[in-house]
């Protein structure tokens, strides 16, 4: 095992001052900077980093709790960082297993790239899904689904918060009210009156994301997403539960390409809560 004096550093709760930070070792490992989606992770969730002596971050992650405040039933691990230059000495797992060991006995989730997978199956996360990843500019066209929609409004939040967590399986209140404020764009599908789908595009360097995407069923799914491409310049991303087969071949017609696969992994529980029928994609997979 790959150790070094690295391991032997603190870890600490990072705050919104360390955005700079965060979005700095996203570059530093080839992502994209992405201090908009840090900023709401920062916010809703907990960041956890180990300082670089010589100035920085060596490593970092969030994790975003959900339930009761006091006694979380799930937490979503994501944005897990090792600075290139500090790689492979040990220090992603003594980051992973100072969160692990802080969360104690609520269940955890994350998505993990086939890079990260060998570290998460060592800590004991178990693969419970996949998700692939889709980008493209979508092309209107097809049959009408017949679903109505619209954008959400103020008067919505406590339905969309009530599916939210009937679907999800937890309660994800301080996440979902920041949606409004985060996202571009926030629809909601009714049918009677009621409300049976929402979702969400949110601004991320060139593209707009879509997630969280929640709805009734399939042709639910696909009216939110062509009403939120009607009002979006540019391509859109999304990372959609690879069981739901009939709605990536919609969305491979409509001009978006595969780009990749993340493994869902749990830990403490064999699977996730909810509804999956009825979840689509995740708001980020950093967050569940």
């Amino acid at each position: 095992m790959s150790t070094s004096p690295l391991t032997a550093l603190a870890v600490r709760r990072l705050t919104l001052r360390d955005l700079s930070a965060c979005a700095d070792l996203s570059e530093d490992r080839g992502w994209p900077r992405e201090e908009h989606k840090w900023s709401l992770l920062l916010t809703a969730g907990t960041g956890y980093g180990i300082d670089d002596p010589a100035g920085g971050l060596v490593a970092a992650c969030v994790v975003t709790r959900y339930g009761p405040t006091e006694r979380p039933e799930l937490a979503a691990i994501g944005m897990v960082l090792v600075a290139e230059r500090h790689s492979r000495q040990g220090v992603g797992r003594r980051l992973m297993r100072h969160v692990i060991a802080e969360m104690g006995t609520t269940p955890l989730t994350l998505h993990a790239t086939v890079y990260g997978r060998p570290l998460y199956d060592e800590l004991g996360f178990k693969v419970s899904g996949r998700a692939e990843m889709v980008r493209g500019v979508f092309s209107p066209g097809g049959p009408d689904p017949g679903v109505s929609t619209r954008p959400a409004t103020a008067e919505d939040l406590t339905a969309i918060l009530r599916l939210d967590e009937e679907v999800f399986g937890t309660d994800r209140t301080p996440m979902i009210t920041r949606l409004p404020a985060f996202a571009d764009q926030l629809r909601v599908a009714e049918e009677h009156g009621r409300i049976i789908g929402y979702a969400s595009a949110w601004p991320n360097l060139d593209n707009h994301v879509v997630g969280p995407l929640v709805a009734m069923d399939t042709g639910t799914a696909k009216a939110l997403i062509a009403s939120l491409a009607a009002h979006t310049d540019g391509p859109l991303r999304t990372d959609i539960d690879v069981r739901h087969e009939e709605l990536l071949a919609w969305l491979k017609e409509r001009g978006l390409a595969s780009l990749s696969f993340n493994s869902v992994m749990t830990y403490g529980i064999p699977d996730l809560p909810g509804d999956w029928t009825r979840r689509f994609a995740p708001l980020t997979v950093a967050a569940g």
